[in-house]
């Protein structure tokens, strides 16, 4: 397989990530929490453990953008390792 292909699919990840965060971030503002888009870069990881608490306050369980955050980022991080070791 070539490495290009893993770093692709990085990239895929890594964007699927993008809009999980996006979608967490527009569930917290619609829930009063105030969120700083100056430094959402840096702290995004607060507002998905924030997200989570949250979420499965309310139904129980963390809510499915959490899911979809944990795994892409996790996906992206093994995709681009597998790439640049085949480099």
């Amino acid at each position: 397989m070539t490495p290009n292909l893993f770093l692709a699919l990085a990239i895929i990840a890594v964007l699927w990530g993008t809009i999980s965060a996006i979608k967490i971030v527009i569930y917290l503002s619609s829930r009063g929490v105030r969120i700083n888009y100056l430094f959402l870069r840096v702290l995004i990881i607060k507002y998905v453990h924030n997200y989570h608490d949250m979420t499965a306050q309310e139904s129980g369980r963390p809510g499915p953008w959490y899911y979809s955050y944990v795994t892409s980022m996790l996906l992206a991080l093994l995709f681009a390792i597998v790439g640049l070791s085949l480099k």
